[in-house]
């Protein structure tokens, strides 16, 4: 009897042996443990395998949990328009990225990845977001806080879909319209884009005190940022996109620079490198300005992500020598390579690299603790897995008056009547009949632009939210008619009569490359609308665009002209103060130029002629402006005075 009990006591004492062999203690599994601790517990496990899995950043559409777990993949993104499908749930996207999460999780150290998004104006590839104003007119808003609440909002709003990574925001400078990314310049002016960059503070959250410089810091709930595009990228010859932006030290450090500067002391996690080339060198392999720079004179502890394919285009023609550009774009410091298709042929090539002591183990290893340094500060190891607790987030009623808050202080008045004494705007509610033109007025995807829903945005109901024209049918009084006419001719307009006009036109939705342009004129047949009706009826022109146009030739014709830039899904703020509820504050945060053969022209150029200055906006006080008799409620000498001082502060503000 007394055998078989000490048997089982032999077998439960084994047991425990292996329960606590199994149960190994793991530093970097303990989020009590210091992040360098956890780092350096984490990298002494991996093997080469895993260290260049997690600098590999791979797109959805050639993810699967096997892939994740095979290749111990550290990163996905969704390109532009890259959904699960199409007018996806926040559902539909929780349950995407958790099943690739789990394939991650089921490597042998279960190291979560993480899941990347270009929320550059709102979640603006997701189906029922709140899309807000591009940069561009955000810059004009000169609002820090507001840009920071609408970093909060777009955090909730990824959040919404399971992912906890944006690509946003654009920090560039953008000197030259003729570039197609211009819309997502906050300013030809650093200062502004400087001011900007608390955009960061909403995505991230609010950074603690004391905390040390360089080190990314990402609050629970919140997204991890990433400052793009390092460096330069706002100053290429021409404004051709990628192209080469030929600078000395002084202009790159006292212009490209500074708004790098304040994004690492707000703590961004990450910073995507720029295809363009600094005075004829890739910066995708610039190992001076990565590395040199970036992580060891601004002591940058967050990891630095290539641009899409952006390795691939170090050689002319792009990928020519891909081996060469693993090499090239690993040793310059690129931590995490977007792919983002050809994963086996990258970490092929990687692997090689090292073992052929071309890229170092040390290299290696420095890429991947900063990767992880992020994963591990923003609690993916903790909480790797998404749900639904913030589906309500998306499209939210809160977050869509916030955008329209921000399309109201985004508009600039450039022209307000034709003489001083007697504005044209604000524009009465009650009125006989009203016409509203333009190809722009009644089209959702026109007024959010690029990167919106699709990379080069759409035309028509691409989502859901108010055009300009439904939000003037819903300001102007109950008994106010609005007929729409897109392009009405002649006969049209003298066998109507309307009080007045307002007329929405601008440019086509554009990304990158496309959207480079030397012309820069309005979307025919713009142009002749305008024409059309401004020469028969008093009227408004609203410009919605990613940059100044040509509009000089049709100044005369217009009573009033507003830039709207793409102000997103919230329409309402355009009516709201083109109808007096709110006030024109907007100012101009790039320079308007007279002729596009004046280009590049900035602000402090020896040759400054502009058409409308940098920092010029007029403002409206609503209850004392009108227009061809409209009732008000000063005299006209105190509207004169008004005026005057009007455009005296204007002129002031211009010149600041």
């Amino acid at each position: 009897m007394v055998c078989p009990n000490v048997s089982w006591g032999c077998l439960l004492l084994l047991l425990c042996f292996a329960w606590t062999g199994d149960a190994e203690y793991m530093k970097y599994k303990d989020p009590k443990q210091p992040v360098n601790t956890r780092i350096k517990d984490l990298i002494g496990r991996m093997t080469l395998a895993e260290k260049i899995g997690q600098m590999t950043q791979i797109e959805r559409s050639v993810a699967s949990a096997d892939v994740m777990k095979n290749y111990f993949i550290g990163s996905i993104l969704s390109g532009g328009g890259s959904v699960p499908a199409p007018q996806a749930t926040p559902a539909m996207w929780v349950n995407m990225v958790n099943e690739f999460q789990k394939g991650a999780l089921a490597t042998r150290l279960g190291i979560p990845m993480i899941y990347g998004i270009d929320a550059v104006h709102g979640n603006n590839n997701v189906y029922n977001a709140t899309i807000f104003p591009h940069n561009v007119g955000l810059g004009a808003t000169r609002d820090p806080d507001l840009v920071k609440r609408i970093g909060e909002a777009t955090a909730l709003e990824v959040r919404a879909t399971g992912i906890p990574y944006t690509f946003a925001p654009c920090i560039a400078v953008c000197r030259d319209p003729r570039w197609g990314r211009c819309y997502e310049s906050y300013s030809e002016d650093h200062k502004i884009v400087q001011q900007m960059t608390d955009i960061i503070l909403g995505l991230q959250g609010e950074i603690p005190v004391n905390h040390t410089k360089g080190v990314p810091y990402v609050a629970k709930n919140k997204v991890a940022a990433c400052a793009k595009h390092f460096v330069g990228d706002g100053g290429t010859h021409n404004g051709i996109n990628e192209n080469n932006t030929i600078i000395d030290v002084h202009g790159l450090l006292g212009i490209h620079m500074p708004p790098y500067y304040d994004s690492i002391i707000k703590g961004v996690a990450t910073v995507m490198v720029s295809y363009s080339s600094v005075n004829g060198e890739k910066m995708h392999a610039n190992h001076d300005l990565v590395t040199g720079y970036l992580k060891s004179k601004l002591r940058f502890r967050g990891f630095v992500i290539s641009d899409w394919l952006g390795i691939d285009r170090i050689t002319s023609p792009a990928g020519a020598n891909y081996t060469y550009s693993v090499q090239a774009g690993i040793n310059a410091g690129i931590d995490m390579v977007m792919v983002p298709f050809n994963y086996t042929e990258f970490i092929e090539d990687a692997t090689s690299l090292v073992n052929k002591r071309i890229i170092s183990m040390s290299r290696i290893d420095d890429a991947v603790s900063r990767i992880l340094r992020v994963k591990f500060t923003m609690g993916l190891f903790e909480n790797p897995l998404a749900d639904l607790s913030f589906a309500d987030q998306l499209g939210k009623k809160e977050h869509r008056e916030l955008a329209r808050e921000a399309v109201r202080k985004s508009l600039v008045l450039l022209k307000n009547g034709n003489t001083p004494n007697q504005q044209f705007l604000p524009l009465p509610k009650k009125a006989s009949k009203i016409l509203v033109a333009g190809s722009h007025a009644s089209n959702l995807g026109y007024q959010c632009g690029g990167w919106s829903i699709q990379w080069m945005g759409g035309s028509g109901d691409i989502t859901a939210g108010t055009t300009i024209l439904d939000a003037i049918k819903s300001t102007v009084g109950d008994a106010t008619p609005v007929v729409y006419s897109e392009n009405p001719d002649d006969s049209f307009m003298k066998n109507n009569e309307f009080s007045f006009a307002i007329v929405v036109v601008g440019e086509p939705p554009y990304a990158e490359t496309v959207g480079d342009n030397t012309d820069l004129t309005i979307l025919d047949p713009g142009p002749d609308t305008i024409r059309t009706v401004c020469s028969a009826v008093k009227c408004a022109v609203v410009v919605v665009s990613g940059r100044p146009v040509v509009i000089e030739p049709y100044l005369p014709l217009m009573e009033a002209l507003v830039a709207a830039w793409l102000p997103g899904t919230e329409g309402q703020g355009v009516a709201d103060v083109l109808f007096g509820d709110y006030g024109f504050t907007g100012k101009l945060s790039c320079t308007w130029f007279k002729s596009v053969d004046q280009l590049p022209m900035n602000f402090g150029d020896p040759h400054y002629d502009p058409l409308f200055p940098f920092g010029f906006g007029l403002a409206v006080n609503s209850s004392q402006a009108g227009f061809s008799g409209a009732r008000s409620r000063g005299n006209k000498k105190e509207i004169r005075v008004w005026a005057v001082l009007s455009l005296l502060l204007s002129m002031m503000l211009a010149w600041a």
